[in-house]
C-alpha cells in the first residue's frame, strides 16, 4: 500500500527538516557573518540559496529557487565591477576596461567567491542534487553567488550590492 509508504515518508521527512532547519538557520546566519550583509527579508536570502531541485511542483515552481535571482545577480555584478574598473582606471579605454571586466565576472571567478564564502553547507538541495555532490559543483556555486548578488541587491539596494561586489576579500581577492 503505496499511501502508508507515503505517510510514513512524509512524517520521517518532516523530523529530518526541522533538524535541516535549524542547521541551516545556523549556517545562513553564519554566512550573513561571512558575507557582511545581514538580510532584512530572510525569505529573500532562502530563495537566493535553493536550488530548483529543492522545489517540488514543475516548471511553474523556478520562480521559488534561485534562478531569477541569478539572471538578476549577474547582471548587477557586472554593473557594480563596471562603475569600480571606470572610477579606478580614468585613463583606460573602453577595451581594456571590457578585458577587466571579463576577467573578473566569470563564472569561475563567481565559483571561487561562493568557495571562499563556503556557500555550499547553506545550500538548500534536493535529495539527488545533494547526493551527487551538489554542493560542491562549480556551476552550482557560480549561479548561487549571483544569486546572492541579487539578492543582496532587492533587499538592500545598490549600496549593499556594491560593498558585497566589490569586497577585498571576495571579488577582489578570488
Amino acid at each position: 500500500d503505496y499511501g502508508n509508504a507515503s505517510v510514513f515518508f512524509t512524517r520521517e521527512q518532516a523530523v529530518h527538516d526541522r533538524a535541516m532547519s535549524r542547521k541551516a538557520a545556523k549556517d545562513r546566519s553564519a554566512l550573513e557573518e561571512r558575507s557582511g550583509y545581514k538580510f532584512a527579508d530572510k525569505a529573500m536570502l532562502e530563495r537566493a540559496l535553493t536550488h530548483i531541485s529543492a522545489l517540488s511542483g514543475g516548471p511553474q515552481k523556478r520562480a521559488d529557487s534561485y534562478q531569477r535571482l541569478e539572471f538578476l545577480g549577474d547582471h548587477v555584478l557586472g554593473l557594480v565591477i563596471s562603475d569600480m574598473l571606470y572610477r579606478a582606471f580614468p585613463k583606460a579605454n573602453e577595451g581594456e576596461l571590457s578585458r577587466r571586466l571579463a576577467d573578473l565576472v566569470r563564472k569561475e571567478t563567481c565559483a571561487e567567491v561562493a568557495k571562499a564564502m563556503d556557500l555550499g553547507p547553506a545550500l538548500k538541495l534536493g535529495n539527488s542534487e545533494s547526493h551527487a555532490g551538489g554542493r560542491l559543483r562549480s556551476t552550482i556555486l557560480a549561479d548561487v553567488c549571483e544569486a546572492l548578488v541579487g539578492g543582496v541587491f532587492i533587499d538592500g539596494g545598490y549600496a549593499a550590492a556594491e560593498t558585497l561586489g566589490t569586497s577585498r576579500d571576495l571579488m577582489l581577492d578570488a
